[in-house]
């Protein structure tokens, strides 16, 4: 028996990890394989996670790891897939590459709807897939269409419970089952790597929301500063930055600098250390970030006090509105205390918020939810389209009305209006 993993981050290797730990994939008979890749947008100045140090202690659990970079380089993961003419000599090859004879006999994937995932999904055929969560966003509606081809070899949804009660739209039209994975067995394969960082003080997480295309560089920026503010504001002399893996170097000096003149001692963690192993092993005083699914990890997994900033500002910006990332921003924002520049914590209006995630889902994929149709629209009679809603994508669902353009005053015949001319002349 052969099963092939795909992972394109730590966090997802840690999911995977207790999912094996909890038995999920049954006992360890015949290969394990895992597969990884680095999305980044410039993989090759970024470490990939097998080389990160947390992912030594993941390591025991494979048989043997395998770069998908490698295997399709110089091309970028997240662009390349094979054209129809090409499936079958590629997926001979990747057989061949991998040694999977006629395996593998389950294949265990991320993302689904988005290369490289989708791309192996198409490659590797004939074996069921098993799908696991990358975060927040396995609350949302599945990004694009699956052909039946993959849609029908999906077996069930491997997910951490981030948000007790909440239900995961992902897949859901498919009638894919979402299973959980338990708390214990993620904390369990998380390693407090520390590398000699100071304990206590409190985190400001990182993310590439400009390398999304959702703010500038310059705004990115400016948020992180604010952030930096806002716990100065709070009193903290010393702060801890987490950059996000794929998000290089640019984000740490721009907030070095900005901390010198802020007369703030800023210490950067490593790109390759993962959020996780820092709260286990630092326990932040406080974890403040825009919508990053560490946020909710901190809290529920670790108890630690989070604050996000930014959201209104993402929540505007992200286009189209069917943006995968809409999701985790509508949850953390709803969800979390909000601090600002002069470091005010506010905690946000009580939400309904599985009612909230159901309708923002709804207008995100209305055709594959329509039976999400009745209860957003109860929700947005009852609370308005402010903050979360777009006008003009609740009109288009007819979920709002939208007022009547006032009509022209009626045009004067064509004589009346000449009579009109002649009489203004004549009394001229």
């Amino acid at each position: 028996m052969t099963q092939l993993f795909y992972a394109s981050t730590l966090f997802g290797a840690m999911t995977l990890a207790a999912a094996i730990d909890e038995g999920r994939f049954g006992p360890r008979k015949g290969r394990r394989l895992l597969l990884v890749s680095n999305n980044a947008a410039i993989p090759e100045v970024t470490p990939p996670l097998d080389e990160a140090p947390g992912f030594a202690a993941l390591r025991p659990r494979f048989d043997e790891v395998w770069s998908w970079n490698d295997i399709v380089a110089p091309l970028h993961p997240s662009d390349w897939k094979a054209r129809i003419i090409e499936v079958p000599m590629l997926s001979r090859f990747l057989r061949s590459h991998l040694s999977l004879g006629e395996g593998p006999d389950e294949l265990v994937l991320e993302s689904i709807a988005v290369p490289p995932s989708r791309t192996l999904a198409g490659l590797i055929k004939d074996c069921p897939i098993t799908v696991y969560s990358d975060g927040l966003m396995s609350y949302g509606p599945t990004r694009d269409p699956l052909p039946q081809e993959i849609s029908g070899r999906i077996t069930r949804l491997l997910h951490l419970d981030l948000v007790p009660g909440l239900t995961p739209l992902l897949l859901a039209e498919y009638g894919v089952p979402a299973e959980t994975l338990s708390d214990e067995a993620f904390l369990n394969v998380i390693e407090p790597v520390a590398g000699g960082l100071p304990a206590g003080r409190p985190m400001i997480l990182g993310q590439y929301l400009s390398a999304l295309g959702i703010v500038t560089p310059e705004e990115e920026a400016g948020l992180h500063a604010d952030m930096l503010r806002g716990l100065v504001a709070r009193g903290f002399g010393a702060v801890l930055f987490k950059p996000h893996p794929a998000a290089g170097r640019r984000h740490a000096q721009q907030l070095r600098e900005t901390a010198r003149e802020m007369g703030v001692e800023l210490t950067t963690v490593p790109e390759t250390v993962p959020a996780e192993s820092c709260f286990a092993a630092l326990r932040p005083e406080l974890v403040v970030g825009c919508f990053s699914t560490a946020l909710i990890t901190a809290r529920r997994q670790f108890g630690l006090p989070v604050a996000t900033m930014g959201g209104e500002l993402v929540l505007e910006r992200l286009t189209p509105y069917e943006n995968s990332n809409r999701i985790p921003v509508t949850i953390t924002d709803a969800l979390l205390p909000r601090m600002s520049a002069d470091g005010s914590l506010e905690e946000p209006p009580p939400v309904d918020l599985g009612a909230l995630v159901g309708a923002v889902g709804y207008c995100m994929q209305s055709e594959i939810h329509p039976g999400l149709r009745e209860p957003a629209a109860a929700y947005v009679d009852a609370h308005g389209p402010a903050r979360y809603f777009k006008r003009r994508r609740l009109a288009a669902l007819e979920l709002i009305q939208t007022p009547a353009a006032s009509a022209p005053p009626p045009s004067e015949p064509g004589t009346l209006s000449r009579l009109r001319r002649r009489l203004s002349k004549t009394l001229t």
